[in-house]
């Protein structure tokens, strides 16, 4: 299984429009973020975590020509916001595209995205989706078996998902023992590291270090980090030596 970072960086992005903080200056093609996903490869097989503002270039750069479904974590914009691009997706595959998501998540993008949703009258260039409803309990996907991981963002349900040896997370504050049960024996974690300085939804560095050292993956990988956590270079060479910064187009392979 083959992993691609598509963006790494937090709500805004890295750089930030019109600031000035020396991160977003940086030159450094590590320090420049744009929204988190994920882009999954396994097989003849391609599915991507959420599809946030940046889905269009991140296909792009990717040359991602073929997309199976899309796996959304909860329905924030900077998760959800480029689904109206999944149309050239439609246009050559002659078919709708898969979802999955929590029915709380579906039921905002019918209010987002009413005109994709319509089903009478709908403009005939519209994207078109089939619609999954994803529960906290484990389904298949082309012969990979997928089991969400409940996970709270402050008071907001977030689904993070693990296929095989593999598990992502992102937007977590709070998880629940139960749930920390399902990542025994990983080969690679992903999990969300805002900042280094405390946040009301958002894990922070040492919250996401000590997560980890409950969950022991064999590696672990920050993601969804904000310009407040510094320099890239500068923060991995402060980390353990199974954890690494995430940085976008960064590719990982799972054994």
């Amino acid at each position: 299984m083959k992993i691609t970072f598509l963006g790494t960086g937090t709500s805004q992005g890295i750089p930030i429009i019109g600031s000035t903080h020396p991160v977003c200056l940086s030159t450094d093609e590590k320090d420049k973020r744009l929204r988190v996903s994920v882009l999954i490869e396994w097989d003849a097989y391609t599915y991507v975590i959420d599809c946030g503002p940046d889905f269009r270039e991140q296909m792009l750069r990717s040359k991602c020509k073929k997309l199976d479904g899309i796996l959304f974590t909860h329905e924030h914009s900077d998760h959800t916001a480029g689904l109206d691009d999944i149309r050239p997706f439609n246009f050559m595959q002659k078919q709708a595209m898969p979802i999955y998501a929590h029915e709380r998540v579906i039921s905002a993008l019918k209010e987002r995205f009413a005109y994709i949703f319509e089903t009478e009258n709908k403009y005939p260039g519209a994207p078109s989706v089939d619609i999954n409803v994803v529960r906290n309990e484990a389904f298949q996907l082309n012969g990979k078996t997928v089991m969400p991981i409940n996970v709270m963002h402050d008071k907001l349900q977030v689904f993070g998902y693990r296929l095989g040896d593999f598990a992502y997370i992102t937007d977590m504050k709070t998880i629940a023992t139960e749930e920390i049960e399902k990542l025994n024996n990983l080969n690679v974690l992903v999990v969300n590291a805002l900042r280094k300085e405390e946040h009301p939804s958002h894990m922070n560095l040492s919250e996401a270090l000590d997560f980890i050292n409950k969950v022991k993956p064999e590696r672990a990988y920050l993601t969804h980090i904000s310009h407040l956590m510094g320099f890239h270079e500068q923060v991995q060479q402060d980390l353990p030596e199974n954890v690494y910064l995430a940085y976008d187009n960064l590719k990982i392979t799972i054994p």
